[in-house]
């Protein structure tokens, strides 16, 4: 899974040109958060675990510096040995913090996660049970390291509070919705700043929602 601003653009736009834009900057990012110049910024990533209601945390970080370079290809810019290294750094302790509250997260129903980069809000994914989550986690966790990675941005501090508030506000003005009968629906609500992806299962004996997503605009 790429990082998620690159997510939310291929979700968001229509425009194949804004996709590749917004591909092309993360591969940029990434190979300067890679370079091996002296530190002079950082980029740290946090998973807040989302249970039936509430809020938790599981933190990582990582340090990045700049020289820009340069591929065309996503995957291969994101598997480079320095790129994967720097990737693996942030999301090794992601990882770690989450396997050992594992027991914890269940207890709590925990389904989900809210993404935050250098104390800002960038991501949520929410997921139809406690199993789904942990199924998608490895890929997850390597998304939002890439996040942290290519992400330049000024500290601030989120909060639990405001990340609570974040999940807890998913209704916007304006919806437009897919359907397949009998099989899904998909729904993007525009909100102030922000954008929900909800896909919902159509299938006999369910009607609930598998995935939500939530981007920061």
């Amino acid at each position: 899974m790429v990082a998620p601003t690159v997510r939310a653009r291929a979700m968001n736009d229509k425009n194949q040109q804004q996709v590749w834009a917004a591909v092309r900057s993360a591969q940029t990012q990434a190979f300067i958060a890679a370079s091996p110049r002296p530190s002079n910024s950082a980029s740290g990533t946090v998973a807040g675990g989302v249970s039936g209601g509430s809020v938790g945390s599981v933190w990582g970080n990582a340090h990045a510096s700049p020289t820009p370079n340069a591929t065309s290809s996503y995957p291969r810019a994101m598997a480079m040995p320095a790129v994967a290294k720097k990737v693996d750094s942030v999301a090794a302790p992601i990882e770690e913090g989450y396997r050992s509250l594992m027991g914890e997260l269940r207890d709590k129903n925990a389904v989900g996660v809210v993404v935050v980069v250098n104390g800002q809000i960038v991501w949520a994914d929410i997921f139809a049970s406690t199993d789904l989550l942990q199924r998608y986690w490895p890929k997850l966790v390597r998304s939002y390291a890439a996040e942290a990675v290519v992400t330049n941005t000024k500290w601030s501090d989120a909060g639990q509070k405001t990340a609570q508030a974040f999940v807890d506000s998913l209704a916007g003005g304006h919806q437009t919705v897919e359907s397949e009968p009998g099989l899904y629906r998909q729904t993007e609500v525009t909100g102030d700043g922000f954008r929900v992806f909800e896909l919902t299962s159509l299938l006999p004996k369910t009607g609930f929602n598998l995935h939500i997503a939530k981007a920061v605009e």
